[in-house]
Formats: C-alpha cells, sequence, structure tokens
C-alpha cells in the first residue's frame, strides 16, 4: 500500500468521496503542510486534507488526481464552493517523490495556459483532525459539502 495526501477544499466531502474509490483502501480526515503541530487557533498554514491509503495495483496517481478533478475547481485559488481561504486550497502531498512527479505530469498535460492552482509538494507534516470530523458526511449527511450528492456516491 502507498499513501498520498488530497487536498480538495472542505475535508469532509473530500474524504466522503476518496474513500468510495477503487484501490482506496484507508483514509483519514486531516491537516497537511502546516507550521505547528497542532489544530488550535487558525490552523497556521495547513490544507485541509485526506490521508488516503491506496493500492498502486488498482489505482494509479494519475488515476486519483483524474477522480480529485472531478471534485474540484482546479484554477480556483484558496476556495471551493463555498469555502474560502487558505485551509480550502487544492493539493497533493506526498513524502514519495514519485508520486509528486506523476501528479506533477498530470497536471502538466491539462494546463496549457498555466492557470491550475493545484498544489503538488512534499508532505511536512500532517495533524489528523478530531473524531468528530472524521467520516462527518457519514453521520451527517446534510452538512453542506461543495460536492454534489450525485458526485458523492457516484462510485459506492
Amino acid at each position: 500500500m502507498e499513501v498520498v495526501y488530497i487536498a480538495g477544499g472542505c475535508l469532509w466531502g473530500v474524504q466522503a468521496f476518496i474513500k468510495t474509490l477503487p484501490g482506496v483502501v484507508f483514509t483519514e480526515a486531516g491537516r497537511a503542510n502546516g507550521t505547528s503541530h497542532t489544530l488550535e487557533g487558525d490552523y497556521d498554514g495547513y490544507a485541509e486534507c485526506v490521508k488516503t491509503e491506496f493500492d498502486p495495483a488498482v489505482v494509479t496517481i494519475e488515476e486519483l488526481m483524474g477522480y480529485l478533478f472531478e471534485i474540484i475547481d482546479p484554477y480556483s485559488l484558496n476556495q471551493q464552493g463555498e469555502d474560502v481561504g487558505e485551509k480550502y486550497r487544492t493539493g497533493v502531498y506526498s513524502e514519495d517523490f514519485k508520486h509528486l512527479e506523476e501528479a506533477k505530469t498530470f497536471l502538466n498535460e491539462r494546463d496549457d495556459y498555466n492557470r491550475i492552482v493545484v498544489e503538488v509538494m512534499p508532505l511536512t507534516n500532517f495533524v489528523r483532525s478530531a473524531e468528530e470530523h472524521q467520516d462527518r458526511l457519514d453521520r451527517c449527511p446534510n452538512d453542506y459539502c461543495h460536492i454534489s450528492q450525485e458526485l458523492l456516491s457516484k462510485y459506492k
């Protein structure tokens, strides 16, 4: 199994979507690449993301990127749907250089005008979100989410 961290706006919907994808074996809501080791206060530069453990024999980084593009606007900086702010930026983070190269290749093949704002960066740190945020939309399906119900159930 391999691990990549995927940011696509509010982590509730991103986790609900990603955990239904072929080859994904585990997800965990959290924040990536902030400057502190806690989630107190303003989150100190973190991006809301989903730790995604996947089977590379079933799904590739390129395919995961394709799925991500189904649920985000890759041209929107620090906003997805009604969620606005740096913590809602989109990105892919990994400790595996190969994942980053594959994600960059995916973006470069789709970005003729250098307008895509999806980050691709090494993972510097990850802080797991509180239990109330884990699988949130399973418990509270009527909470706000920028991802349509149709997409949330597309791969179930």
